[in-house]
């Protein structure tokens, strides 16, 4: 439990943030009339709580820091009504409760140009990007050798939809049934924080019409907590390889982790050799 002192400090910076903000919308923003006779920037106090659904009296002792509640629901409609991006929603959820809001995730398809340069800075250590639906956004080169990604069509480019419905990629992941279920168990993980995206969604259902061990498993309730551990993986010419794994957040606003592969120290320098044996494979890092 927060103490009084610091609940009394969090209701204090509290009104003076939704002063701030308040002050930097402009009635245009929000269909208003600009009026003629606005002493102040921004919006009135009065507009924001019209607009938040709340009475003036309430609102006005909000901003004055005095000790009442706020629920999430209307802190949601006041985040939206003050133009608050997720940094800012954020931000007025720890003051108002001391805690972080929940946050709906949503698919994101856009990679920042700094991530594809921190890949082709790993030019033997299998490195790509997902999104929450598991879309692969971008790869480089060791990884489109070791899973071969650009082979496919851009509306392939799943990491499940690969590892349940291609040949080639349940051949790589052997023992593959195993892997499989440990890899859906954390798919639902992430499945489960973005109940209403209808491309994620879109892929499970057509996954379970398509695939009956995807089916069946789905159905199950095995969830894999770690994004970190040992992937086996069978090669051709060169046979089994053991390859660390470990996904790594780059934007957690946009769900974008990257998935970084290391060969086992036994095998890495027999899978360096595998790789510069190989023609280069052109890039291509983005759906």
């Amino acid at each position: 439990m927060a103490s009084e002192r610091s609940l009394k400090r969090t209701r204090t910076e509290l009104g003076e943030f939704l002063r701030s903000r308040r002050e930097q919308v402009t009635p245009e923003e929000v269909g208003l009339p600009a009026g003629k006779r606005r002493r102040t920037p921004g919006l009135r106090r009065e507009e924001v709580a019209a607009l938040a659904g709340v009475g003036l009296t309430w609102y006005t002792w909000l901003e004055q820091g005095r000790d009442i509640r706020a629920s999430a629901d209307f802190l949601d409609r006041l985040a939206r009504t003050l133009k608050l991006d997720a940094t800012e929603r954020r931000h007025l959820f720890l003051l108002a409760h001391q805690r972080l809001p929940a946050e709906p995730g949503k698919t994101w398809c856009s990679v920042p140009p700094l991530v594809h340069r921190l890949m082709s800075d790993l030019p033997t250590r299998p490195a790509y990007v997902l999104n929450l639906r598991w879309d692969v956004l971008a790869w480089n080169h060791a990884a489109d050798r070791l899973f071969g990604f650009s082979k496919h069509p851009p509306e392939q480019r799943n990491l499940l939809w690969l590892l349940f419905t291609d040949t080639a990629t349940r051949a790589l992941f052997d023992p593959w049934q195993a892997q499989a279920q440990q890899m859906l168990g954390s798919f639902k993980r992430d499945a489960a924080r973005a109940p209403e995206d209808a491309a994620i969604n879109a892929l499970i259902k057509t996954l379970g019409q398509v695939d009956q061990d995807f089916k069946a498993w789905w159905a199950g309730q095995d969830i894999h907590g770690p994004c970190h551990g040992v992937r086996h993986l069978h090669l051709a010419s060169l046979g089994s390889i053991d390859f660390e794994h470990v996904s790594l957040m780059i934007d957690e606003d946009r769900h974008l982790r990257l998935v970084y592969y290391a060969a086992s120290k036994t095998q890495e320098t027999a899978f360096d050799q595998w790789l510069q044996a190989s023609s280069p494979v052109p890039q291509e890092d983005a759906l």
